[in-house]
């Protein structure tokens, strides 16, 4: 049986595309787009992507000091 291969930084990539997606999904979703007519709550999603996007920047900042030190 084999097993995928994923270390710390395959997951901070993964973080940092999710972030963008969400991103540019939340814009696009904005009310001054004229997608008042959307179920999904624009405001948690931008949460939910700032929080990936953090989630990036704390791995990619393990990941400088393990190269460093």
């Amino acid at each position: 049986m084999y097993a995928f291969a994923f270390n710390l930084w395959d997951i901070g990539l993964w973080l940092a595309v999710s972030s963008i997606i969400l991103l540019i999904t939340s814009e696009l979703l904005a009310p001054y787009y004229g997608r008042m007519k959307m179920v999904m709550d624009v405001k948690r999603l931008r949460i939910v992507a700032v929080g990936s996007g953090l989630a990036f920047l704390v791995i990619a900042a393990i990941r400088i000091s393990a190269i460093i030190g």
